[in-house]
């Protein structure tokens, strides 16, 4: 690498990444967050009013456990009845958007922000995520920035996606990678 070629962390330390209203609201919500993480097991009412508060757009019969980070609940919209597991990490720096009847399953990280590194000043760049209906993100998944995971898809435990997933289908691995497509079974009896 040349001497020119260097990273600039200074100007990019510099650069005014939110406006002074989201770095308020950033700060309540810190505030607020213990009224979210310490609130019972069983709580979710309470937790999708605390979001709703922040701006968070959450359906009907949403689960959102106690232990679950969301980083900025206004970068956050959330279909009737999905949930969002233990432990998992909403990285929101851009919007995530989850559709309904989805599950994403404790310890997934969705990861709505990464930096340009190709400019030496290394910018934020807040790409969104979306999950449409019916989608499943197991146990681990790590979901990137700028990513579509289409309808009905499944995202195996443990996997990193870097590419968008095709509705109805089953990815694993890292990077993930199509394994099937997903067939719903026909539960009528003959």
């Amino acid at each position: 690498m040349m001497k020119s070629d260097k990273l600039n962390i200074a100007v990019n330390r510099k650069m005014l990444k939110y406006s002074r209203k989201v770095n308020f609201v950033r700060t309540l919500w810190t505030i607020i967050n213990p009224l979210f993480r310490f609130s019972p097991r069983p709580f979710f009412g309470w937790r999708r009013l605390l979001l709703r508060m922040f701006g968070a757009r959450i359906g009907s019969k949403v689960n959102i456990y106690n232990s679950t980070i969301i980083y900025m609940p206004w970068n956050l919209e959330i279909g009737d009845w999905s949930s969002i597991g233990e432990y998992a990490f909403v990285y929101n720096l851009g919007k995530v958007v989850i559709g309904g009847h989805s599950t994403i399953s404790h310890r997934t990280h969705l990861c709505a922000g990464t930096h340009d590194y190709v400019d030496p000043t290394m910018p934020l760049l807040k790409l969104p995520i979306i999950v449409g209906d019916q989608a499943w993100l197991c146990t681990d998944s790590f979901i990137g920035p700028g990513i579509n995971i289409g309808e009905g898809a499944v995202v195996g435990a443990r996997s990193v996606v870097v590419n968008d997933v095709l509705p109805w289908t089953i990815v694993a691995g890292n990077p993930a990678k199509l394994i099937k497509k997903r067939i719903i079974k026909n539960n009528e009896k003959p």
